[in-house]
C-alpha cells in the first residue's frame, strides 16, 4: 500500500510506500503503478456486499489466460491536490514489463480485446438486482445500449462506448446492483478521461443519469421526503426543510418545478458531480443515507433559502422575491458565480448559519475570558464557521499573576486546549473537523514557542499540530529586520496596549517600552526572522499579514484598531470583546464571462479568432451576488449574539473569484504575458466597481450601514485612493475605456453604502472543484496531477491543455508519458509547440515576483484581502527573505497564505520477485499544502 498526502498534524506533505514481495507483492506493485497513473478511485467504488470502496481491476497472468477480478485499495485523503512526481524511466519501464500499456485506460492487459474474454463467472449466469429490489439476468446488452444512449454527441473517433460497456460486465458479481454498475460505469470513464476529455464527460453523463434515476422527479417531492428528519434509533422526529420554505413550496410548486431545468445537471464535469454528491445534496438520515437532491435541486433550496426564507409582507413582494430567487438559481446552475460553502449547506433548511468565517479576540487575559472566548469558538465551529482568533493580549510565560499570586504558563498550554476543542468540534455535524487560525504579533514574549507548535519535532506537549498560525506584522519589525537591528520581546500584561494601536501610534508606544526597559527579552530582529522562515519551510505556515497596511487600507478604519485576519487571510475586519466579525463570502465563475466563436474549450489555434472578455456580463453578475450576500446578512441565523451585533451594524461582504487561469488559458494568455497582468487589473476594478454601485443602489432603497460615517468611503475615499490610484489612473482610464468612477464616488457620498466591505478574494477550492475550474485567481499547479478531496480520489489534466493538444494531434502515448516523467510540466516535451509551453506554464514556472505583482496590481479593487499563496520548489532563508519583502514594499495586506513546496523526487527501490522483475520508482513528491488538507469549507465562495 502507498500512503501520500498531508499529515494534518505536521502540516508537510509526506510519501511513504510499501510493497510486499512474493506473487502478491507482484501483484500489489502492479496495481499500485497503474492506480498511481491511469486510474480513478472513489470511496464509492463497486464492492461486493460486506467489501470496502474498491475498484475491480481485472489481471492477466504472464504467459498465460486466465483471468481474476483484483480489488485494489488505495488510501483516500481528503482535500488535497497532489501533483504527480517525476517519473524516472524505471517507472514506465517496469509497468511495460508487467504487461501493461501506458497507452491503455489502466483497466486492462495489454493484448487483451473488449470481444471474445472470457469473464468469470459468464455474464449470462449473474442476475443483478434492480432498484425496486427484482433480480434480472445482467444483460451486456443493455448496458452497451445505454453507454450508447449517453454516449451520443461524443467524438466517437476517440471514446470507445464498447469498451467502456464490456469493463462493466466484466466487473459484475452475483447480485451486484444496477447502482453499482453505474458508479463502475462512471469510474471506468473517469480514468479513461487521459485518452480523450470525451470520455470525463461520459463519466459525468453515467453518474447524473444514475442520481436522476435515484431521486425524486420533482423539487417538491425531494424537498418533502427531507422535511423531517427521523432519528432511526430514538424515532425522534425533527424539522430540518424551513417551514416557510416548504409553505412557499407547496403553494407555487407549479412555478417553482416549472423554472429548473434538470438537462444542466449534464453541465457539470464529473469531478464536480461527485463533489457535489459526496458533500453538498442532502441525505436521508436511513441508515444507508440515500442522497435525496439532485444538484439542480440544491441549487434551487439555496436561492429559495436566501430570497424567501423571510415572510413576505404582500404577494407583490412574495412574487419579487420568487423571481429573485429564479433569477440566483439561474446565475447558479449556469456556473455563474457560486455561494460559499456554509451556505450551500444550510440555505432553506431549519439552521440556515449560511456564513464563513468569523474573527474574534480574546475577551480578556484571565481564565473566564480564555474559557469564554474558547465557548464562543466551539459554538461557531458547531455552525461550519472558520475561526480567526487574535491572542496578541495574553499574558506570555512567566508574568505574574496576582489573583493567585503565580507566574503565567503563556501561550502553548492554553492554545492546546485550543487545539483539542477544533477536533472536537467539527463543522457542520461531521463533514469536516473543525478549524481555527491563531495570530500573534511578534512582539510577543511567547513568539519563538508559538513557531514550534506546528512542527513535527519536539515533545508532544509543546505542540498544537491541529491549529493555523499567522503572524500580524507591523512595520516596525520589517525595518529592525532589513537595518539587521534589535528587537524587544514584551509581555502584553507588562507592556499593554500594543495591539491596540498600528502604525505611528504604535511605534511611539513600543519605543516608549524599550526606553522604560519594560521588556523581557532582546534578540537580533533576524533571528526571530529566521525562525519564521525556518518555521515556513517546515510546516508552510506561519501566514503573513502586515497589520500597518490593512488597517491603513480598510474602509473600516474609523471603528477601531483591526487585529487579525481569518483563517484564510482574505478578511480583513474590526472585533472587540462585543463584536464578533462576521463575512458572507461567494464567487464568480470567470471563464463564463469570456465570449469566443472559437467553441466551449476556447482552443487557442492560431486560425481561431480571439476571444473577449465580457466585462458587462461580469459587472452584471457581482451585482446580482452582491445583492445575494447583503440578503444573507438578513436571513442568517448566527451562532452568537456578538456575531449579530456585528454583521449588523457594518453588513461586510467578500466577493472573490474563480478560474483566473482558465480564463487566460481561453483567451491564450500565459499567465505571466503583459495581456494577462492587464486583464487581471480589468477584471478586478469591474468586479469592484459593480459592488460598489450595488451597495450604493442598496443604501439609497434601505439606508447606509450603521457605521457609514467617518469612515473612508463617506469622504470619497475608496480603495484604490487609499493605495495612492486617483480615478484617472485605474486601468479602465488608461486602456480608454473609463468607468464613472467620481459620478460612482459622488453618489456613494450621497447616499452611502450598504455594505463597509465587498471583495475578498478566498481560496475556493471545494467551490472551484463543483464549477469545473482552477482555484481562485492562482496558476496552474501542475497540468497533470491526482485530486484527493473527501469523494475520493481522480487522475486529473488540465482539460484546456487536453484539448489544445488532442486538437493538434498531438495527444499520444510519448507525449502522456513525458508528462507523467515530468511531474505536470510541458516545458520539456518537444512534441509541445513553443506557444503551448508558455501558455501552459505551471506554479513552479512562474516568477513568484509575477504572482506578487499581479497580487498588488489587483490588490488597489480589494478592499478586505486575498489568499496568495508562494510556491518554491526549494526555499531557501535568501529566497524567502527577498520575496516577504517584495511583497511588503509593494503594499500587499497579506504577504501569504501558504508557502508551497516541493522535495525532489526520490527513488525508492521496489524489487518484486517475479520473474526477476525490478524496477526503480521515485517517491510520489507532493507540493506542501500547510497542514490537513487545508482546503478551508468555510472560506470557499
Amino acid at each position: 500500500m502507498a500512503s501520500h498526502g498531508p499529515s494534518r498534524r505536521s502540516g508537510k506533505m509526506t510519501s511513504t510506500a510499501t510493497v510486499p514481495c512474493g506473487r502478491k507483492g507482484y501483484i500489489s506493485a502492479m496495481v499500485m503503478c497503474l492506480a498511481l497513473v491511469c486510474s480513478v478511485l472513489t470511496v464509492d467504488s463497486v464492492a461486493p456486499p460486506g467489501g470496502s470502496g474498491t475498484v475491480p481491476f481485472v489481471s492477466r497472468s504472464r504467459g498465460g489466460s486466465s483471468r481474476k477480478r483484483l480489488d485494489a485499495k488505495l488510501p483516500v485523503d481528503a482535500g488535497n491536490v497532489t501533483a504527480l512526481s517525476p517519473l524516472a524511466d524505471g517507472e514506465v519501464s517496469i509497468i511495460n514489463d508487467l504487461g501493461w500499456n501506458l497507452s491503455d485506460d489502466g483497466l486492462e492487459s495489454e493484448g487483451a480485446s473488449d470481444a471474445g474474454v472470457p469473464v468469470e463467472p459468464a455474464a449470462s449466469a449473474l442476475r443483478v438486482t434492480k432498484r425496486s429490489g427484482a433480480m434480472e439476468p445482467l444483460s451486456p446488452a443493455k448496458i452497451l445500449a445505454r453507454m450508447r444512449k449517453l454516449g451520443d454527441g461524443l467524438d466517437r473517433r476517440h471514446v470507445d462506448v464498447e469498451a467502456v460497456a464490456a469493463k462493466i460486465a466484466r466487473g459484475a458479481y452475483a447480485g451486484v446492483t444496477t447502482a453499482e454498475l453505474d458508479t463502475l460505469a462512471a469510474e471506468t470513464a473517469a480514468c479513461m478521461s487521459t485518452l480523450h476529455p470525451d470520455y470525463a464527460v461520459l463519466a459525468s453523463r453515467i453518474g447524473v443519469s444514475a442520481l436522476h434515476k435515484a431521486t425524486e422527479g420533482t423539487f417538491a417531492g425531494a424537498l418533502d421526503k427531507l422535511r423531517y428528519e427521523v432519528d432511526p434509533k430514538t424515532g425522534e422526529k425533527s424539522g430540518f426543510i424551513s417551514e416557510q420554505l416548504m409553505d412557499l413550496v407547496s403553494r407555487r410548486t407549479a412555478e417553482i418545478d416549472g423554472h429548473i431545468v434538470h438537462s444542466r445537471d449534464y453541465d457539470l464535469t464529473y469531478f464536480g458531480f461527485k463533489t457535489l454528491e459526496k458533500n453538498y445534496l442532502l441525505r436521508d438520515r436511513t441508515p444507508s443515507k440515500l442522497v435525496v437532491e439532485r444538484p439542480q435541486y440544491m441549487f434551487m433550496r439555496v436561492a429559495l433559502g436566501i430570497h424567501c426564507a423571510l415572510p413576505a409582507s404582500s404577494p407583490q413582494e412574495e412574487d419579487r422575491n420568487l423571481q429573485a430567487a429564479f433569477e440566483t438559481y439561474d446565475m447558479l446552475s449556469e456556473g455563474y458565480f457560486m455561494h460559499a460553502s456554509p451556505t450551500l449547506f444550510h440555505s432553506g433548511t431549519t439552521h440556515p448559519q449560511l456564513s464563513s468565517c468569523f474573527l474574534l479576540q480574546m475577551t480578556e487575559d484571565s481564565i473566564i475570558g480564555i474559557y469564554d472566548t474558547l465557548k464562543r469558538c466551539a459554538v461557531i465551529s458547531k455552525g461550519a464557521g472558520g475561526i480567526g482568533l487574535s491572542v496578541h493580549n495574553i499574558r506570555a510565560r512567566g508574568s505574574h499573576i496576582a489573583g493567585t499570586r503565580g507566574t503565567s504558563n503563556g501561550l502553548v498550554p492554553m492554545l492546546r486546549v485550543f487545539d483539542v476543542t477544533s477536533r472536537y468540534v467539527d463543522q457542520g455535524g461531521g463533514k469536516r473537523p473543525g478549524a481555527f487560525a491563531v495570530y500573534i504579533e511578534p512582539w510577543h514574549s511567547d513568539i519563538f514557542d508559538v513557531l514550534d507548535l506546528k512542527k513535527n519535532h519536539g515533545k508532544e506537549e509543546n505542540r498544537a499540530r491541529d491549529l493555523f498560525y499567522g503572524l500580524w506584522v507591523p512595520d516596525l519589525f520589517m525595518k529592525r529586520v532589513e537595518e539587521d537591528g534589535e528587537w524587544t520581546l514584551m509581555c502584553p500584561h507588562e507592556c499593554p496596549g500594543l495591539s491596540d494601536v498600528h502604525g505611528k501610534q504604535f511605534e511611539e508606544l513600543y519605543h516608549k517600552y524599550e526606553h522604560e526597559k519594560r521588556y523581557t527579552k532582546k534578540v537580533k530582529a533576524r533571528e526571530l526572522w529566521n525562525a519564521i522562515l525556518d518555521a515556513q519551510t517546515e510546516t508552510g505556515t506561519p501566514y503573513i499579514l502586515y497589520k500597518d497596511t490593512c488597517n491603513a487600507k480598510s474602509n473600516q478604519k474609523n471603528l477601531g484598531t483591526i487585529k487579525s485576519s481569518n483563517l484564510c487571510t482574505e478578511i480583513i475586519q474590526y472585533t472587540d470583546t462585543d463584536e464578533v466579525a462576521v463575512c458572507n463570502l461567494a464567487s464568480v465563475c470567470l471563464p463564463k464571462f469570456i465570449s469566443s466563436s472559437r467553441g466551449p474549450h476556447g482552443s487557442v489555434a492560431p486560425e481561431s479568432p480571439r476571444a473577449a472578455f465580457d466585462h458587462a456580463a461580469l459587472h452584471r453578475a457581482v451585482k446580482i451576488l452582491v445583492r445575494n450576500l447583503n440578503r444573507v446578512i438578513d436571513v442568517n441565523l448566527y451562532p452568537l449574539d456578538e456575531a449579530r451585533a456585528s454583521n449588523s451594524r457594518h453588513r461586510p461582504v467578500g466577493v472573490g473569484v474563480s478560474g483566473l487561469a482558465d480564463a487566460f488559458a481561453r483567451l491564450g494568455l500565459p499567465f505571466d504575458s503583459p495581456g494577462a497582468k492587464k486583464l487581471n487589473e480589468e477584471i478586478f476594478e469591474t468586479i469592484y466597481h459593480a459592488a460598489l454601485e450595488a451597495s450604493c443602489e442598496l443604501a439609497q432603497k434601505d439606508g447606509p450601514y450603521e457605521s457609514f460615517p467617518k469612515s473612508p468611503a463617506s469622504r470619497g475615499e475608496l480603495q484604490h485612493h487609499l493605495w495612492g490610484l486617483d480615478d484617472a489612473a485605474t486601468p479602465s482610464h488608461r486602456h480608454g475605456r473609463p468607468r464613472d468612477w467620481r459620478g460612482l464616488r459622488d453618489r456613494i457620498v450621497r447616499h452611502g453604502l450598504r455594505n463597509s466591505l465587498l471583495v475578498a478574494p478566498m481560496p475556493t477550492a471545494s467551490t472551484s472543484q463543483i464549477l469545473g475550474v482552477n482555484e481562485c485567481f492562482e496558476p496552474f499547479s501542475s497540468n497533470l496531477y491526482l485530486r484527493r478531496v473527501r469523494a475520493g480520489e481522480f487522475i486529473m489534466i488540465n482539460p484546456h491543455l487536453l484539448r489544445d493538444l488532442t486538437d493538434r494531434g498531438l495527444w499520444n502515448q510519448e507525449v502522456r508519458n513525458q508528462l507523467m516523467r515530468d511531474g505536470g510540466s510541458v516545458a520539456d516535451i518537444d512534441l509541445v509547440p513553443p506557444r503551448l509551453k508558455e501558455l501552459y506554464k505551471t506554479a513552479w514556472e512562474i516568477k513568484q515576483r509575477d504572482i506578487i505583482d499581479m497580487a498588488a496590481d489587483r490588490g488597489k479593487f480589494i478592499d478586505q484581502s486575498q489568499s496568495m499563496n508562494i510556491f518554491m520548489s526549494s526555499p531557501t532563508r535568501q529566497k524567502l527573505t527577498a520575496m516577504h519583502f517584495y511583497a511588503w514594499k509593494k503594499g500587499l495586506k497579506t504577504g501569504m497564505y501558504y508557502l508551497r513546496t516541493r522535495a525532489a523526487a526520490k527513488a525508492i527501490q521496489y524489487t518484486v520477485d517475479t520473474g526477476g522483475i525490478a524496477g526503480v520508482m521515485p517517491s510520489v513528491a507532493f507540493p506542501s499544502m500547510g497542514g490537513n488538507d487545508d482546503t478551508c469549507w468555510s472560506c470557499q465562495g
